[in-house]
């Protein structure tokens, strides 16, 4: 089980970070040949970036599952490192067997959505919870008299009061 931080805390926004949101939508419950190879397609690539997060400028993952909705968040410290990956050999293999075996077959959809945020513009709160989002991904701080509040932690990189 994870370590449970009691308290308050935040990540520190002192850094541009890439947000990158992917995942897939099962539209036909009963077409297994067709999304459970979209479904499966995902660990491989999330444990190669955990092996190598330093040199492919991955943070960190959180991923959520739903009835029919898979949700994978991912952090990046770049677009460039973002768009190199999509570049590798494991994502572009998983790129052409979706092609392949889908295409435009409306039995399972995908998605994903890119966002870069400049430092600053950026904050978050984490209270008595373990490393989540992007305090697993960045420095995670203690929150003190100075960055109590949501507007305090926007100005401490961005200059804005």
């Amino acid at each position: 089980m994870a370590k449970v931080f009691s308290g308050r805390y935040t990540a520190d926004n002192d850094s541009n970070v890439v947000v990158f949101l992917i995942g897939m939508r099962i539209n036909k419950r009963y077409a297994i040949n067709k999304w459970l190879p979209v479904f499966n397609a995902m660990p491989p690539m999330i444990r190669e970036l955990y092996q190598h997060k330093e040199s492919l400028g991955f943070l960190s993952s959180e991923t959520f599952m739903g009835l029919r909705t898979t949700l994978l968040i991912t952090y990046w410290q770049s677009t460039d490192d973002l768009l190199a990956y999509a570049k590798g050999e494991k994502h572009l293999a998983a790129w052409r067997n979706f092609n392949k075996k889908v295409g435009d077959n409306d039995a399972v959809g995908i998605y994903h959505e890119t966002y870069h945020v400049a430092k600053g513009n950026y904050e978050s709160f984490y209270g008595n919870m373990p490393l989540f989002g992007l305090a697993k991904a960045k420095k995670h701080q203690i929150i003190t008299s100075e960055i109590r509040t949501a507007k305090k932690r926007l100005s401490k990189y961005n200059g804005s009061s």
